[in-house]
């Protein structure tokens, strides 16, 4: 089998008249030429040139390829282009938002990866327990934990389940041990949730089967209810997936399903260009093969 590459030598010593001046067009030496074209000679069992003093003549063989191997290259030249419209397609700015949790624990870690495969996207993400209207194009893709995404002209793609459970630190467990489920809370101290947060499923299920459990501190934030909970202020409700991703957490129990879900959602006319895609495909495919942990499955210790 020959080297098709060969054929950009073929195609230069005709159009050139020499190997010397071929090689000059090419910007290799005069060897190189040489050899190449003895190579794809060997290769095809036919005589391409016939060697002059002035010069190099195709033969009636290689006058009856020059044709094919133009069109070869054509195809070659083609294909480069192509390649460097989707290499530029490949660009620009993505603009993502998520909660600053799901952001710092799950999304941004996985950036790397992404920005390695396509250096020319530049994602930026907002940390921003807002839900930034992406119907207005405040921004491009969202990832949320939902039990339903709304919004007209928003395609949105289910991701993974997004469990929540009671979580305590090492160290508290070592102090005063672990619930075993939601008759034994009042027996611990609980984080309170203040503000919107309080109104959030798990946190008002916490106070509803738990009223009498002690609480000596209250938080705003989920952010803020992750760093309690490791401190060892007591116990609290907290997303798997955020929780997954501290080895200090220890899961008491899971909570009751309350019907969350992460998902991955685009404006709809954003859905099709390359770089949303791209970057779609990737969270997509870092999801499923994540999911365990995602979803709160046990680790291995």
């Amino acid at each position: 089998m020959y080297d098709w590459g060969d054929l950009r030598f073929l195609l230069a010593v005709a159009e050139e008249g020499s190997t010397l001046s071929a090689a000059r067009a090419l910007g290799v030496n005069q060897t190189t030429v040489a050899r190449r074209i003895a190579a794809l000679e060997a290769a095809l069992g036919l005589k391409l040139f016939d060697r002059r003093q002035d010069g190099y003549r195709p033969s009636e063989a290689g006058q009856a390829l020059l044709a094919q191997a133009g069109r070869v290259r054509e195809e070659a030249e083609t294909l480069s282009q192509l390649a460097s419209r989707h290499r530029r397609a490949l660009a620009g700015v993505i603009r993502v938002t998520t909660t600053e949790g799901l952001a710092n624990s799950v999304f941004t870690p996985w950036l790397a990866d992404f920005t390695d495969a396509y250096p020319d996207i530049r994602v930026e993400m907002i940390a921003d327990e807002r839900r930034l209207d992406l119907a207005r194009g405040e921004a491009d893709i969202a990832i949320r934990a939902t039990k339903a995404p709304e919004g007209a002209g928003i395609v949105a793609r289910r991701i993974a389940d997004a469990p929540w459970a009671v979580y305590c630190s090492r160290g508290y467990a070592a102090r005063r041990g672990m619930p075993a489920d939601a008759a034994t809370l009042e027996a611990h101290v609980v984080i309170g949730a203040d503000g919107a947060l309080a109104g959030v499923d798990p946190f008002a299920w916490l106070s509803r089967v738990a009223p009498r459990a002690p609480v000596r501190t209250v938080c705003s934030s989920i952010v803020n209810m992750v760093f309690a909970i490791r401190a060892g202020n007591g116990l609290g409700p907290l997303p798997c997936a955020m929780a997954a991703t501290e080895p200090e957490l220890v899961e008491c129990f899971p909570l009751p399903d309350f019907g969350y879900r992460l998902f991955l959602l685009t404006r709809e006319e954003l859905k099709d260009l390359p770089r949303i895609r791209a970057f779609n495909d990737f969270i997509v495919a870092r999801a499923i093969s994540m999911r365990d942990i995602i979803e709160g499955r046990p680790r291995q210790e």
